[in-house]
C-alpha cells in the first residue's frame, strides 16, 4: 500500500490536531508537518514528496483557495472549512473532496479513501499497450491528460507526446480506472487529476480546452 505523505494547514490548532488524528488511525497517510499557514506549508512542498493537503479557506497572510490560485502544481487537495459558498470555486483546482467543519471521522475516510483509490488503480493497472503506426507502444496512464474520438481511432495526449491508435471511444474508456476518468463530451475523456480548471463549458487542462457537452456538465461538475 503506497503511504501518502500530507499536509495540514490550518490556522486554528485544535482543527490541526483533529485531522492529525483521525491521519494517525487511517494506515496509508503520513502526516509530514502540520502547518499554521500557507507560507509554512511553501517550505515543505518544497522539500518533501507531498502527495496529499488538508487545506483550511479562511486563514491570515493569504486564504487557502488564494494559495492554490498561485500554485503551479499542487497535489491532491481535501478542504477543511467552517464555510460551504466556497466548494464550487475550490472544485476548479485540484481539489478532490470539500469537508465542512466540523467533521466526522466518516466523511473523512470517504474522503481520503477517494484519493487512495486514485493512486491505488494505477498501481494496479498503470501500463497499456496500443497499436499506432505499426508499433506497439507502451503508455503509464497516470501520464494521459485525455483522449479524443476521431472517427474510428482514437487520440490519446500526454505532456511528452501524442498517439493515434485504431480503437473506438468507448473501448477505450472501458480500459481506464474508472475513478479517475470522466467522459466531458461524446468525443472527449479527460484525466480528472490533471485538470487545471474550468471555466464555462470547458475544461482546461496546460494549454488544452476541452469542451464539456450540456448533456454532461452537471455529472461532470459532481464528479469533482
Amino acid at each position: 500500500m503506497k503511504q501518502l505523505n500530507c499536509l495540514i494547514i490550518d490556522d486554528e490548532p485544535l482543527a490541526r490536531e483533529g485531522i492529525n488524528d483521525y491521519c494517525k488511525e487511517v494506515p496509508f497517510l503520513n502526516v509530514v508537518a502540520l502547518c499554521k499557514n500557507v507560507l509554512q506549508a511553501n517550505h515543505h512542498l518544497e522539500t518533501n514528496g507531498i502527495d496529499l493537503i488538508f487545506l483550511d479557506i479562511n486563514m491570515p497572510i493569504l486564504s487557502g483557495i488564494d494559495w492554490l490560485k498561485d500554485l503551479k502544481k499542487s497535489p491532491s487537495v481535501i478542504m477543511t472549512t467552517a464555510y460551504k459558498e466556497y466548494a464550487l470555486e475550490s472544485f476548479t483546482f485540484n481539489v478532490l473532496d470539500y469537508l465542512v467543519k466540523p467533521i466526522s471521522f466518516k466523511r473523512f475516510l470517504q474522503a481520503v479513501n477517494k484519493v487512495n483509490s486514485y493512486y491505488g488503480s494505477y498501481d494496479e493497472k498503470s501500463m497499456l499497450y496500443l497499436k499506432s503506426e505499426r508499433q506497439v507502444k507502451k503508455i503509464d496512464i497516470k501520464d494521459i491528460l485525455f483522449v479524443e474520438a476521431l472517427q474510428n481511432y482514437i487520440k490519446i495526449v500526454t505532456p511528452k507526446e501524442t498517439i493515434i491508435t485504431h480503437v473506438s471511444l468507448k473501448s477505450f474508456k472501458d480500459r481506464l480506472p474508472e475513478d479517475n476518468f470522466i467522459q466531458t463530451h461524446k468525443s472527449y475523456i479527460v484525466s480528472k487529476y490533471k485538470v487545471d480548471k474550468i471555466v464555462g463549458n470547458q475544461i482546461i487542462i496546460g494549454d488544452y480546452k476541452i469542451p464539456i457537452s450540456v448533456r454532461l456538465k452537471s455529472k461532470v461538475l459532481n464528479s469533482f
